[in-house]
């Protein structure tokens, strides 16, 4: 048995909560997972529920789920990158977010870095700063890590360069780590499949020992486009093999790796129903070996 420690996005509804996270990865034969706490598009956003929180850590010491490698993500509508008017209420809005997942008990915030939008990366990372040591204070227990982004339009975070900047602006290092997307990293310039040399490239300038999480999506544009658009595992630019030798890299032992990977439709035609290809891209995962069939399989197991 291996020790890969795979997971993919769930949902989290103000009904089941965290206990039905658990139960949906579960299902996908996942060892972790990760979630928003409300829709990602908006702020609304349920109490949380003790009573099914206490449940959900109970079914993951049953099954081998190590709450410390389960992580939330933040919602993509936080942007402290531009300090225009929503500015104050993105800092506000992300503090809420570090008390609601402390409440859950889990430790890791992946968030976006922010947009520009206008100013300049410079200003950008000043404003992300900042904000940054708004929201972390020496009494924080979650660590926020920060995303690996692909660049598209004024995105802050598509450099190693311009994360490990932020890094190094924030007061309470220790609370913060970084998170390196596959599919943003290769949409950004980097390569995946010379990772050595990417993964070289990343300690030499961020370290190691920041990685705290990994989102492994494959990409459906050419290396360095600036698209950010996910591909299913092994149908897009970097492919299988690229994606496998990063999942069981040796240096990456112990590290959430996580998929954000496309829903399948019903059919070539259709946009409404939409499957998650979770299960059957996490065993072929763990068989190392490609599924050419993926799609028609996931079709026929939902029809």
């Amino acid at each position: 048995m291996n020790d890969l420690i795979i997971g993919a996005h769930v949902s989290f509804n103000k009904d089941t909560q965290l206990l039905g996270s658990v139960e949906e990865a579960l299902s996908y034969g996942a060892n972790t997972f990760m979630f928003y706490t409300g829709a990602p598009q908006n702020t609304n956003r349920a109490d949380i529920s003790l009573e099914q929180t206490k449940k959900a850590k109970d079914l993951m010491k049953e099954k081998g789920i190590d709450i410390q490698n389960v992580i939330v993500h933040a919602p993509y509508i936080i942007n402290l990158a531009n300090n225009g008017s929503n500015y104050d209420f993105a800092i506000s809005f992300l503090k809420q977010e570090v008390k609601r997942v402390e409440t859950l008990g889990i430790t890791k915030l992946v968030l976006h870095p922010g947009s520009h939008v206008g100013l300049g990366s410079e200003e950008g990372i000043r404003n992300i700063i900042f904000a940054l040591n708004q929201v972390i204070t020496k009494d924080t227990k979650a660590i926020i890590c920060l995303e690996t982004m692909a660049g598209k339009g004024s995105e802050c975070g598509a450099t190693f360069e311009e994360i490990k900047t932020i890094l190094d602006g924030v007061q309470y290092k220790d609370k913060v780590m970084v998170c390196l997307d596959t599919c943003h990293i290769h949409d950004a310039g980097y390569s995946v499949h010379d990772f050595d040399a990417t993964l070289e490239q990343f300690d030499h300038i961020i370290g190691l020992e920041k990685l705290g999480c990994l989102h492994i999506n494959d990409s459906k544009n050419e290396r360095g486009s600036h698209k950010d658009r996910h591909e299913n595992i092994g149908y897009g630019k970097i492919g299988f093999d690229a994606l496998l030798y990063v999942l069981y890299h040796e240096k990456l032992k112990g590290i959430p790796k996580i998929l954000e990977t496309p829903y399948v439709s019903f059919d070539d035609n259709s946009k409404e129903r939409m499957y998650p290809p979770y299960r059957f891209e996490i065993d072929m995962i763990r068989k190392q070996e490609f599924n050419p069939h993926l799609i028609e399989e996931i079709r026929a197991f939902y029809k």
